[in-house]
């Protein structure tokens, strides 16, 4: 399956890498928000020799550097990503949608803030409007939109996702849902975490389940509804460690992230990152243990065997996301690139293993 331009084969999907994971970083050049040149980037992902495309939304001024380097390395991108904030991103939205369509993505990943720009969470029915603009907006140009789940945004509070998703199916449109589930699995066991995302008292009362060994979990939830249109996967561990060796400053801006007010305490990255082949002595912070794997393989075991018997095809794309944003790698000592790769790889293992499976 991997290589450049190939045609999607019916029932397959494609598999691309973030391009915030494309860094070939090491004990000498540590994971850096300082990211590699355009060209670099694509090189990087092309010469692991596993992924099929690449994932990455353009600045404007970067599209001729980013049309150069997919042809170059005949690495297409075909999904961008991006965030915005209700009440003051509209424009941005509507304008990230055509760089999608103009730089060859049929499917834009869309991430929006908890808080609207003037401050209250975002109801339901903003949301809900906000899937179906960008829908009529994308769709007229050929690029789908999926919503996230993700931290800082309204799918932290998990239990809305549902709720989200039947609002849109009942007016007849398709609900486009991007499966992150590392976003859950890193707040197994982590009360603090559940308190964030306001589900404690339900996780601790049973009434959710975010185990995905155990019946009734979240990821079978959304699975059955038919909505994920794309997957993502970042190896995490339940309570996993926070990283320690990132820390933000206030008054300095990092994406995806809330802005820290002149004045507030320096933040500690969360734990939503969490190698998935074993880092060598000094190449990670933290004790690393295989089992803490598990959840993030069960996801993909899950995603892909429903996949395989879906009629309706529904998983379109698949991307690694072990990034270098504070929260997740920054100042990891391990190869970036390496492990991005390495999950595509068992991606690609775990999807063949369920052509054995019984129909």
């Amino acid at each position: 399956m991997p290589g450049g331009n190939e045609t999607r084969v019916p029932g397959e999907f494609l598999i691309g890498c973030n391009g915030r994971g494309a860094q070939a970083s090491s004990m000498e050049h540590p994971v850096s928000l300082q990211e590699a040149s355009i060209d670099e980037q694509f090189r990087l992902v092309s010469e692991t020799g596993v992924f099929d495309y690449f994932d990455r939304i353009p600045l404007r001024h970067d599209i001729d550097e980013y049309r150069a380097a997919i042809e170059k390395y005949n690495l297409p991108i075909h999904t961008v990503s991006w965030f915005y904030r209700l009440g003051g991103d509209e424009a941005l939205l509507s304008d990230n949608l055509r760089i999608g369509a103009e730089i060859g993505a049929d499917m834009h990943n869309i991430m929006i803030f908890t808080n609207h720009a003037n401050g209250h969470v975002v109801t339901d029915e903003e949301i809900v409007d906000c899937y179906l603009n960008a829908y009529d907006e994308g769709m007229k140009i050929g690029v789908e939109p999926t919503f996230e789940l993700h931290v800082n945004m309204w799918s932290e509070d998990f239990r809305r996702v549902t709720l989200i998703a039947l609002a849109v199916q009942n007016r007849g449109v398709p609900f486009n849902y991007t499966l992150d589930y590392s976003h859950v699995n890193f707040k197994i066991g982590n009360p603090q975490e559940q308190e964030i995302s306001g589900v404690r008292e339900d996780v601790e009362a049973g009434r959710l389940i975010l185990d995905p060994f155990e019946p009734g979990n979240l990821c079978d939830e959304w699975l059955e509804l038919g909505i994920v249109r794309w997957l993502q996967v970042r190896s995490v561990a339940p309570n996993g460690p926070k990283n320690i060796w990132s820390v933000q400053e206030p008054g300095v801006p990092v994406a995806g992230m809330p802005d820290l007010p002149a004045g507030a305490d320096p933040v500690t990255g969360r734990g939503i990152q969490y190698p998935f082949t074993k880092p060598a002595p000094g190449e990670w912070h933290s004790p690393w243990e295989a089992y803490c794997l598990e959840p993030t393989k069960e996801v993909v075991r899950k995603a892909l065997r429903y996949h395989r018997q879906d009629p309706n095809n529904q998983l379109k794309y698949i991307t690694t996301e072990m990034i270098n944003l504070p929260d997740y790698g920054h100042n990891a000592k391990y190869s970036l690139i390496g492990q991005n790769a390495a999950i595509a790889q068992f991606v690609r293992d775990t999807w063949a293993e369920t052509d054995r499976l019984p129909r």
